[in-house]
């Protein structure tokens, strides 16, 4: 007697139909998404030493500072590569 009266009062209640299935939503959501963000780190077990110990020999002499072109400008006269060597042939 007491529960189809509850039942009815709860589908004619728009924050019972509405709010809380909209809170439900948000909350668990917030749950889920940082679990899903977390799989790359977890997946990946990157440190900082491990990452300096393959770069701590290397040579770094040799490197050249090459700018990248601004949108005006052609990216292989910037970069000293000839564009004649570069174009295919169509013949």
């Amino acid at each position: 007697m007491f529960a189809p009266v509850v039942m009815r009062a709860f589908r004619k209640n728009k924050t019972f139909h509405y709010g809380v299935p909209m809170l439900l939503l948000i909350v668990g959501g917030s749950f889920g998404l940082r679990e899903f963000s977390q799989i790359p780190y977890d997946a990946n077990k990157i440190s900082l030493e491990s990452e300096y110990e393959k770069i701590k020999d290397s040579k770094f002499d040799d490197w050249k500072n090459i700018r990248g072109p601004r949108p005006w400008e052609d990216p292989d006269l910037l970069q000293g590569r000839n564009p004649e060597s570069l174009k295919t042939k169509t013949t």
